[in-house]
């Protein structure tokens, strides 16, 4: 067994830490001159505040200001706080072990290196900070007289200015970085300003922070390696068809609808958790589309179109390339929000191919749509139309970055502590690498589905929105459906996610997962990991569906497998891609999942 490595304790040499001192500073200065010059090049001065958030904070003070009691009282507030936080500190120093007067939240992984409880001072930085942290939260949220999104846009913010000060972010008040600083004699900081010069390069100025390590990972050779053929592709998606795994498989095919703000393969990371290799394990013959990664030259589609060469346009290649006609269809996210538009659309045209409709964490009504409401008003919207307008689509990394807000601790800061204060490479992770390999909008798409979903909630207005000259109404769609949400969802809120329970004349599942947007939806029964809930009923209220819920041990893949299966049809010899009215054009997972965004 190896010796433990004793804990360095000299001091590093003077020498040694004076040239790395000088590096750091002339790395700085470097970073600081190549980030001014390509914004400049870039010519992206703009407008000052194009978030609205200055004008939100002053809205705020202004009211702060007009109720002086109240803040009298709120500093008195503080005051008490920090009293009782002196007198826990005092007793601490005199060798008691009293209790914490604040702690961390369940969840929060900044504070887990085990001197921010047994060091005084680390201690002590620590319940400060929680403590300012949230007093500091609560008096934004007290303040009246705020409009409801001026209020939750202060709230959000608030918090992000909370989050960027926490100790863990700066090298003398985290006891991790500054155990590495002194053991390394300052190596960890040079490293960390290489790779924040890495970063800022990858980025073309903008910071884009590498969250996994790139090299360790290959679409169709370590990830998205589920054994297929694209069969049919148009401007906008592949259609790829997969082996079958089973001899016998059912006679309706099975289509999966990705969300095109991300790829495909989150459905097919690795073999051991992919939903697409264990749907053929359960007998359905899978399709699935790959969107194409569109540049300027697709600015134009529009939501229409990705109905029309999207779904619609992968129905028509399964019936040429198999001879059915019908199909079993899944939509995640985004996919799923098409899905159910396709529905109202071939309902009013009388068609009737769909025989089942299963939805992951997708919303239909955007009434409540959480925290990315923050990020949805006329302000924002037209000066993000502004910017589409000049390339022809949204960059991929703008929505990568709006998504790493909502959860800024996990997905930001973690990763500035490890890659820039203690000077480490990010780990490989397969599901942050398909989370970094992001994907653009396209301007007319995004500008429709911003404004016509989350700004005005029209999907859900009986003919409030007309695709390819058609009004549609959610309400005619008879077809029936498996609605999953997650519980700790940040993107779908599940109630929200409810709400499509109540809006489809047809017969409804509503089934809850456990965990988050992907690991609720991407949880293989082997893994025996999470739970779910079931109801058979579907009362108005999604909070009277919880209480009349069953929580169920597992995976919910079973439970919809057994649903699915009642729309599969009899079981019929399988079929492999290629070999039917198609041929097969490439290997999975094909050409247009490996596109990259700038």
């Amino acid at each position: 067994m190896a010796e433990a490595r004793e804990p360095r304790t000299e001091i590093p040499d003077p020498a040694e830490l004076s040239r790395n001192l000088a590096t750091i500073a002339e790395q700085s200065q470097k970073i600081l001159a190549d980030f001014m010059a390509r914004n400049a090049e870039a010519g992206k001065a703009g407008s000052p505040d194009p978030l609205g958030i200055g004008r939100a904070f002053m809205d705020m003070t202004t009211r702060m200001m007009a109720q002086p009691d109240k803040l009298v009282q709120a500093q008195t507030e503080l005051w008490n706080q920090y009293m009782r936080l002196w007198h826990h500190a005092a007793r601490r120093m005199l060798g008691e072990e009293p209790e914490p007067v604040v702690t961390p939240q369940k969840g929060d992984n900044r504070f887990r290196d085990p001197a921010w409880e047994e060091n005084f001072l680390f201690d002590y930085i620590k319940q400060s900070y929680l403590l300012t942290s949230r007093w500091l939260q609560e008096q934004v949220r007290q303040v009246e007289g705020m409009d409801e999104h001026t209020a939750e846009k202060v709230d959000f913010y608030t918090r992000q200015f909370a989050d960027a000060l926490a100790p863990t972010n700066f090298v003398m008040t985290n006891p991790k970085v500054l155990r590495e600083t002194i053991d390394s004699g300052g190596q960890n900081l040079v490293r960390g300003l290489q790779n924040l010069l890495r970063d800022l390069e990858a980025g073309k100025g903008e910071l884009r922070i590498a969250q996994t390590d790139a090299s360790a990972f290959s679409v169709g050779e370590n990830i998205a390696v589920t054994p297929g053929k694209v069969i049919f592709q148009n401007d906008l998606m592949q259609l790829l068809q997969y082996e079958p795994s089973t001899e016998q498989v059912y006679k309706r095919p099975l289509l999966i609808i990705p969300p095109w703000i991300n790829k495909f393969y989150i459905l097919d990371l690795r073999p051991e958790n992919s939903f697409i290799k264990w749907a053929t394990e359960q007998g359905h013959t899978v399709f699935v589309i790959s969107w194409v990664n569109p540049d300027e030259k697709l600015a134009a589609k529009s939501f229409a179109d990705y109905m029309l060469e999207g779904p619609l346009a992968a129905l028509d290649a399964i019936e040429q390339a198999i001879g059915e006609k019908d199909a079993n269809v899944i939509g995640y996210c985004l996919g799923g929000t098409l899905l159910a538009s396709t529905l109202a659309y071939m309902a009013a045209r009388n068609d009737r191919r769909i025989k089942s409709a299963t939805y992951f964490a997708a919303m239909v009504d955007f009434t409540e749509v959480g925290e990315l409401s923050v990020f949805i008003d006329e302000d924002q919207l037209t000066a993000l139309e502004a910017r589409m307008a000049d390339k022809g689509y949204l960059e991929g990394a703008s929505m990568a970055n709006t998504f790493n807000l909502l959860r800024s601790n996990d997905l930001i800061w973690s990763f500035v502590v490890n890659n820039y204060l203690l000077g480490r490479d990010p780990f490989p992770f397969d599901l942050l690498y398909w989370n970094s390999d992001s994907t653009r909008m396209p301007a007319a798409m995004h500008s429709f589905y911003l404004r016509n979903m989350y700004q005005h909630n029209r999907l859900v207005e009986p003919g409030g929105i007309e695709l390819n000259g058609v009004p549609i109404d959610l309400s005619k769609v008879k077809t029936p459906s498996f609605l999953l949400a997650s519980r700790e969802d940040h993107i779908a809120p599940w109630p929200t996610v409810y709400r499509g329970t109540q809006i489809y004349s047809g017969p409804v599942t509503f089934v809850l997962a456990a965990s988050g947007h992907i690991a609720g939806v991407i949880n293989h029964p082997a893994a025996n990991k999470y739970a779910h809930w079931t109801n058979p009923e579907c009362p108005p209220e999604p909070g009277e569906w919880l209480a009349g819920s069953t929580e169920q041990p597992g995976s919910w893949w079973p439970a919809w497998a057994q649903w699915v299966g009642k729309y599969g049809g009899k079981k019929v010899p399988a079929r492999r891609p290629g070999e039917g009215g198609l041929p097969a054009l490439e290997d999975a997972p094909g050409s247009y999942v490996k596109m990259k965004s700038d």
